[in-house]
């Protein structure tokens, strides 16, 4: 075999990023070193692998395609080396890429990080943020390994293994009338200015409390920016809805937040790991998932409050 595993990985961050420039930033690597791997392989191997179009990127051809679905299993393959190992020497090593549900990324990801990579100091641990829809791509793609996300809607080629159920809140500021309440009932709120977080399928999940209760909601703006939603509420522009009651409840703009649990709702939302079926999970995946599953149950949630914690209490930074 004359081309290397680094030498693949280059391949496959180009063939993904579908950019030169990209893929270097990507890896860390010059822009050189790239083109010159996927061109030697495309010498070693007599093939193909990318269509050059001037200043607008490559494309890759049916047998870059085919080659690049073989290169990610080859790199699979050697990871399961540090499998091997791991098990001979009884410790967790190697590399895991994770992905999390980017509206909770603040909240979970800091501390599940830190606390892994304490307990696990031979693992390489990356992360990256999306939406629902970008994560499964993103596991069908093999750009990650899991994925910290709702289960709603998942795809029959995806595992989902819940860590958490979720109540929903709604969002008040603290100078607004129902502030005080220790819970309050979504119909409560139907002739109040509504803002909508506007993400494909956390949109669907609000919309449909609102079906539940037979109401419409008076939406006076949408927002996919949680912050943003969180700084209109508690200016007093309108009420939300949110499955995270972070211990935070300042708002970016420094004003106070009260979230309320809904009384005459009762769908939580699922809150977990997923992962793509075929793919046989590595020690370090399996290590990542029982960290997960101490750390995040139903009543603890980094970041969180307490689902018993009063409603109505504010706190504040120091």
């Amino acid at each position: 075999m004359r081309f290397t595993l680094r030498q693949l990985s280059y391949f496959i961050a180009a063939g993904e990023t579908l950019s030169v420039t990209r893929a270097a930033e990507q890896v860390n690597i010059s822009q050189p070193s790239i083109s010159a791997a996927i061109s030697h392989l495309e010498t070693e191997l007599n093939v193909q692998l990318f269509i050059r179009h001037h200043a607008q990127g490559l494309s890759l051809t049916p047998a870059g395609t085919r080659l690049l679905r073989a290169a990610k299993e080859s790199l699979r393959a050697a990871a399961e080396l540090y499998e091997v190992a791991s098990d001979l020497n009884d410790r967790v090593s190697g590399s895991i890429k994770v992905g999390t549900f980017f509206t909770f990324a603040p909240l979970i990801a800091p501390e599940l990080w830190a606390g892994f990579s304490r307990r696990y100091q031979d693992v390489q641990m990356t992360m990256t943020e999306g939406g629902e829809a970008e994560l499964i791509e993103s596991l069908r793609l093999a750009r990650i390994d899991l994925a910290l996300t709702y289960n709603l809607n998942m795809p029959p080629d995806v595992t989902f293994i819940e860590l958490a159920q979720l109540r929903s809140y709604a969002l008040v500021g603290a100078e607004h009338r129902f502030a005080g309440r220790g819970s309050i009932r979504l119909a409560e709120l139907l002739d109040d200015p509504f803002i909508l977080i506007d993400l494909p399928l956390t949109r669907d999940y609000f919309l449909g409390l609102f079906r539940q209760i037979g109401g419409v909601p008076r939406i006076v703006m949408e927002t996919s920016s949680t912050a943003s939603l969180r700084s209109y509420v508690a200016a007093g522009i309108g009420y939300g809805l949110m499955t995270a009651r972070p211990v935070n409840q300042i708002a970016e703009n420094g004003l106070p937040l009260v979230y309320l649990p809904l009384e005459d709702v009762s769908t939580p939302i699922s809150f977990g790991i997923a992962c793509l079926s075929e793919i046989r999970r590595s020690r370090v995946v399996e290590a990542f998932i029982a960290h997960c599953q101490e750390v995040i149950r139903d009543g603890s949630f980094p970041g969180m409050l307490p689902l018993d914690a009063p409603a109505a209490e504010v706190l504040r930074t120091s």
